[in-house]
């Protein structure tokens, strides 16, 4: 099997393997150590050795046996016959083989609203997520909130450490602890979308297997929790985001604006369903911020080409969901859809009061949206140094080729 097959495969399997090894032994901190060496023997045997038959079980059973050599390693005997006998659980939570699939539910989910335990601190509990359930890398998941990576590695590791101190059995929870946890659960798909989407860096615009996982994910809560008007935007929003998917990427691997997309490659299918579960979900009560996004979508999805897209009632909604949220990004959005309903010039205006704003220092939409603006009216020069100023702070190779590009044709035109 290629490379490139293996480790896709193993990205799949690895949420699948450490939510057997923690609902079966617990220790999660110790049990995705073990998970991380599994992978790693796998990655280096199996192009050598073939795939086996269950690639699943034999993950799980190496990684097991790393999982005891960890323990062995980290506890003395009679310290962990003590640590043994207090896993011993009541027969009503007596979990199943380690590698039998669960009768009631996906481990993914089950990790996914652990990883979003309360004795966790916010940050803690997306990075946690990004990491066991994502399948990022800790330097992805590093980007992703501005710091250091060897910050994010502690980070990471205090939080698997309260996972472990805090006991809590690997299951849903349910009632009140579910709607404490749900938040963080909807902000931690969409970041994990956000990262399959527009990767953070590399060579390629797109990350697909993990805005796929982002929308299984999504899919197993809404399942979960169907009338919830949130999780069905948060959906809808993915579902009519990845629609446009296939068009944003030319025969050259270049990025394509929505402007200039085929909007023929978009997939009819999601946004069918998207506009389908936004529409059913808002009148059900309270509009939060993913149902408002999701409505923002289906307006760029459903109008028949860029210059019919209905930019005054996505202004709108922009401010609906600006005066909800301090958000410097939905604030820039906001700013580029007065520009394309009001003109340039007052969209520009409002850039320009967000450039104070420290969150968006290192950020290239800025400059990127400024560059574009300026372009329209015309400012050649300015909006070429704009667009080098964005190719700059952009760590995705494919983003930095298509600023430069936009830069090097305005050089060209003076």
């Amino acid at each position: 099997m290629p490379a490139g097959s293996v480790e896709d495969l193993l990205r799949d399997l690895a949420p699948q393997v450490l939510g057997a090894l923690v609902r079966r032994y617990g220790h999660f901190d110790t049990a995705e150590d073990a998970t991380q060496e599994a992978l790693i023997a796998a990655a280096t045997a199996w192009p050598r050795d073939g795939v086996p038959d269950n690639p699943r079980a034999w993950l799980v059973a190496v990684a097991a046996r790393r999982l005891t050599d960890l323990l062995r390693r980290e506890q003395a005997r009679a310290r962990r016959e003590d640590t043994v006998a207090r896993w011993v659980l009541p027969a009503d939570r007596v979990a199943p083989a380690a590698d039998a699939l669960p009768a009631d539910g996906d481990d993914s989910l089950i990790l996914l609203f652990l990883c979003c335990h309360p004795a966790l601190s916010a940050a803690s509990q997306i990075a946690l997520t990004l990491r066991a359930v994502g399948g990022l890398s800790t330097g992805e998941v590093a980007r992703a909130f501005l710091v250091p990576e060897a910050t994010m590695t502690r980070r990471i590791s205090r939080g698997k450490q309260r996972i472990r101190d805090s006991g809590v059995p690997f299951r849903l929870p349910t009632g009140e602890q579910r709607r404490e946890r749900l938040a963080t659960v909807l902000h931690v798909l969409y970041l994990i979308f956000n990262e399959g989407y527009t990767r953070t860096s590399g060579p390629g615009l797109l990350r697909a297997d993990l805005a796929a996982e982002a929308i299984r994910l999504a899919r197993l809560v809404h399942r979960l929790l169907p009338d919830d008007p949130e999780v069905a935007g948060l959906l809808a929003l993915m579902l009519l985001t990845d629609a446009r998917a296939p068009a944003r990427i030319g025969p050259h691997g270049e990025l394509v604006p929505m402007a200039d997309q085929d909007r023929g490659l978009w997939k009819a299918d999601q946004i069918a369903e998207g506009v389908a579960l936004v529409t059913a979900a808002l009148p059900r009560g309270p509009v939060g911020p993913y149902q408002v996004q999701a409505a923002i979508a289906a307006l760029h999805d459903e109008a028949p080409s860029a210059a019919e897209t209905d930019w005054a009632q996505i202004t709108a909604l922009y401010e609906v969901l600006r005066d909800g949220n301090d958000n410097p990004v939905v604030a820039l959005n906001h700013a580029v859809a007065v520009a394309m309903s009001q003109g340039p010039s007052a969209g520009l205006a409002l850039l320009d009061g967000l450039a104070a704003d420290g969150r968006l220092a290192g950020d290239p939409r800025l400059p990127a949206a400024r560059a574009h603006l300026l372009e329209l009216l015309g400012e050649r020069a300015a909006a070429r140094d704009a667009y080098r100023a964005a190719a700059a702070r952009s760590t995705n190779l494919a983003q930095q080729r298509y600023l430069h590009g936009r830069a090097d044709r305005l050089a060209d035109a003076d």
